[in-house]
């Protein structure tokens, strides 16, 4: 079962996140065979991280709260909320398999939250794929229900990244710069 986690900071966190760098590297070293992507998100003004993405591939929801609440950083205060949701990855692969590699261009994190009403959006692949490095949708715990839609990809802007979802088909979309996440080589 694939699980999309999204750890957001809590505002003047970012000592303590420094702090447990390497706390949270040894505990997601932990779940490394099950890892579809990772990284930080990061502020526009300065690079600053804002957020920490894991969209990982666990046993049932019980593990995936785990993994979520666990995390050395939502322990000690770092983050002030956290979304956790059934995802599917509808690309069939990790980050590390993206074509385009590791570095080079912008990445976003660009993520659709439903209606409300059930109606789901983007549910086929887009058809220029070339540039997703991660994509599927946010489904209830029993994927029965559509909750939304997240993807990681590569664009030159926010606004490039914003259109791989159907505007319309959304209450809110979110784009925030993002980044390739790991120990650094």
């Amino acid at each position: 079962m694939e699980f999309f986690c999204y750890h957001r900071d809590r505002p003047g966190s970012l000592a303590l996140r420094q702090e447990l760098v390497e706390q949270h590297w040894s505990y997601m070293d932990r779940y490394a065979s099950e890892m579809i992507a990772r990284g930080p998100t990061l502020s526009d003004a300065d690079g600053t991280p804002t957020g920490s993405v894991h969209i990982v591939d666990l046993p049932d929801p019980a593990a995936a709260r785990s993994f979520a609440f666990d995390e050395p950083g939502y322990q000690a205060g770092v983050y002030r909320d956290v979304l956790l949701r059934r995802w599917r990855d509808v690309l069939g692969r990790t980050m590390w398999e993206f074509p385009g590699g590791r570095t080079g261009g912008n990445r976003f994190l660009v993520l659709g939250l439903g209606l409300g009403s059930g109606e789901a959006a983007d549910v086929a692949v887009p058809a220029d794929q070339d540039e997703l490095i991660a994509y599927g949708p946010l489904l209830s715990d029993d994927e029965s229900t559509w909750l939304g839609t997240a993807a990681l990809v590569r664009a030159p802007d926010p606004e490039t990244a914003r259109a791989v979802l159907t505007p319309d088909g959304y209450a809110d979309i979110e784009v925030h710069r993002w980044q390739f996440g790991g120990r650094p080589s």
